[in-house]
């Protein structure tokens, strides 16, 4: 079991409870996941197992697409539904017309400032820890990138948005971020994340599909194989001396007449399909193993 499963997060459960119930199914204490989820958000959330828990290094800024619902009317403490008003609320209606032409504003590069409750960091502790014991935090703006952002539907005070960005976006703060615009508040109340880096809610197993399978002993036709990560890392194609070598540490190379344009990172691979290490170039051609499966 050395890959991905991707989960259907289950709406109300934690990044982390969905961890520890997939290490009791996969019977294994190393399973990890790529990047939070929210508790009130569904969708894909990747979770490494095995040996390739070495490779969540490579996702840490993987593109994400959503869905979010935005409630306009009132504001809340967590700029979604989760958190209690922090503005009088209000009856409104908005149309796709009122939002299109605020939504310039968050697409392509900009600074965003996180939510309060968020997972970010301040001296050590995350800062929805702080949040819950009433210290007040100032959270640095971050550089985000929002590829694409539009409006599927508006109907009555709800409109849903579907967003293509940078890992590290947050679409709690684009929602609070519109409703100061209009001036009436808003607030985020569903969230699904429907792609992550290479991974599709397509792909993705309810926790109870994953239960069926395992207990039928079939949990490996929910895995995607550490070899097929990292689809944009070319693969290099190693025989079993090479194998031994890099698993000593010693470089490899790569054939100079390979169809593949040069790149940074490689996939040492063997003919079985066994991903072995990803290389990172220390001359043309010539691979040091940074990561050993």
């Amino acid at each position: 079991m050395d890959g991905v499963i991707v989960v259907d997060k289950p709406q109300g459960w934690t990044s982390h409870d969905v961890v520890g119930k997939v290490r009791r199914i996969a019977r294994t204490k190393k399973v990890g996941h790529m990047g939070t989820l929210d508790p009130i958000a569904t969708g894909v959330l990747p979770l490494v197992i095995g040996r390739a828990t070495r490779l969540a290094q490579f996702y840490t800024r993987s593109d994400k697409i959503y869905e979010g619902v935005v409630r306009f009317g009132w504001s809340t403490t967590t700029y979604d539904r989760a958190g209690e008003p922090t503005s009088v609320k209000t009856e409104v209606a908005i149309s796709a017309a009122d939002i299109e032409p605020l939504l310039e504003r968050f697409r392509g590069e900009f600074l965003q400032t996180p939510p309060q409750v968020s997972a970010k960091k301040v001296e050590g502790r995350r800062a929805y820890e702080l949040a819950r014991q009433s210290v007040a935090v100032e959270l640095e703006p971050v550089k985000v990138h929002v590829y694409e952002l539009t409006v599927v539907e508006a109907n009555g005070a709800d409109v849903l948005l579907r967003a293509h960005c940078s890992g590290g976006t947050y679409m709690r703060s684009i929602a609070h971020d519109l409703g100061q615009l209009l001036g009436c508040g808003a607030h985020l109340t569903e969230l699904r994340r429907v792609a992550s880096g290479e991974f599709e809610i397509a792909q993705a197993r309810t926790i109870a599909q994953l239960e069926s399978l395992a207990a039928d002993e079939r949990l490996l036709d929910a895995l995607v194989p550490a070899a097929q990560m990292m689809p944009g890392f070319p693969s290099v194609f190693v025989d079993d001396a090479m194998v031994a070598q890099i698993r000593n540490g010693r470089n490899f190379p790569a054939s100079p007449f390979r169809s593949q344009p040069a790149s940074r990172y490689v996939k040492a691979v063997t003919r079985q399909g066994e991903l072995i290490a990803i290389g990172e170039a220390v001359l043309p051609n010539l691979y040091h193993p940074m990561v050993v499966l």
